[in-house]
């Protein structure tokens, strides 16, 4: 099975021609500056915005790289979460190069980043947590302490990759996952560890009822009184050749069932399409929500196909979100 999560290394050489470049997105401001990024875990916050996305093996032992813009617009690299990986992480994971598809929750004053640790193609995986004050490196305060395994793959049908992290009516914190093989899966959390409550059988989500089972990146947004399941659709890391688009449907209980516009689940290849490739935007996905923000990369085809952090404000019609295309 293929996983998203993979940054092409070949790419990592086109940096300096993507960093302080105008990047346009159709119906969206330009953005500037460095963009090279690939899963964008976006947050907006008081003190400016932020973007933690997949490593790059050249660049900080392929620690999760940190973006800092102060007005959403015009972006800067301001270094990876650690130095080096947690020592824990070779042996969980021989081979593992990259952290993955970050995603950032704050509760009660906390900020936790959920990342991943797999190799290409494998569902030897292992969703990893470390906790932190604050999301700024420049803050005294800033630190990320590692917390270990929250969940692992090793001799499952699933594929512990992609953490998207959403509260329920009650406050009970879920954590949807999933890449390939099983589809998208489900677990319950706890606070105040942010680690799993129990080791029951993840739920499941999203299934494309096929062999390949392209679908993943899942991350469910709260709003109205329904739950929002958001995932990628389709193939991701093949440059101008991905068919990577970002789908959704919507359920009233955060665990499912969830369906799309037209009544399909998600568990039988539903899916409404939020955004797909169109010019040369390609294979738009690996999707966050902030501040009614959808944060995306996609493949520039303008840019020789790189990896490119794209934002579109969302608009809620009829209950249903959209952005402009």
């Amino acid at each position: 099975m293929i996983s998203r999560r993979s940054r092409p290394a070949a790419a990592a050489a086109a940096l300096v021609a993507v960093a302080a470049v105008l990047v346009g997105c159709s119906g969206a401001p330009s953005l500037s500056g460095d963009v090279f990024v690939h899963d964008p875990a976006y947050v907006h916050t008081d003190h400016g915005d932020f973007v933690y996305s997949t490593g790059n093996g050249q660049v900080g032992d392929g620690n999760v790289q940190i973006r800092r813009s102060d007005d959403g617009a015009s972006w800067e690299h301001v270094g990876e979460v650690w130095k080096t990986k947690p020592e824990w992480l070779s042996d969980a994971v021989p081979g593992v190069d990259n952290l993955w598809a970050p995603e950032l929750y704050e509760h009660d004053g906390t900020w936790y980043m959920y990342y991943a640790a797999s190799t290409f193609g494998s569902n030897r995986s292992v969703i990893a947590l470390a906790t932190n004050s604050t999301l700024d490196p420049a803050d005294p305060d800033y630190e990320w302490v590692d917390r270990g395994e929250v969940i692992g793959s090793e001799g499952t049908d699933f594929n512990a990759i992609d953490a998207g992290i959403v509260e329920d009516a009650q406050g009970v914190p879920w954590m949807s996952f999933g890449s390939f093989w099983s589809g998208i899966r489900m677990v319950e959390l706890e606070w105040p560890s942010g680690l799993r409550a129990d080791d029951a059988e993840p739920l499941r989500l999203a299934d494309r009822g096929t062999a390949e089972n392209a679908i993943e990146a899942p991350y469910i947004v709260a709003h109205d009184g329904w739950f929002y399941l958001f995932a990628s659709r389709g193939f991701c890391c093949r440059g101008v050749d991905s068919t990577y688009e970002i789908i959704v449907g919507r359920s009233r209980d955060v665990t499912g069932p969830y369906l799309d516009r037209d009544g399909v689940s998600l568990l039988e290849d539903g899916g409404t399409v939020v955004l797909g490739s169109e010019g040369s935007r390609i294979g738009p996905g690996g999707q966050s929500v902030s501040n009614g923000t959808l944060a995306f990369h996609f493949y520039d085809a303008d840019a020789a196909g790189i990896p490119t952090l794209g934002l579109r404000p969302i608009t809620w019609r009829d209950g249903w979100p959209t952005v402009a295309r």
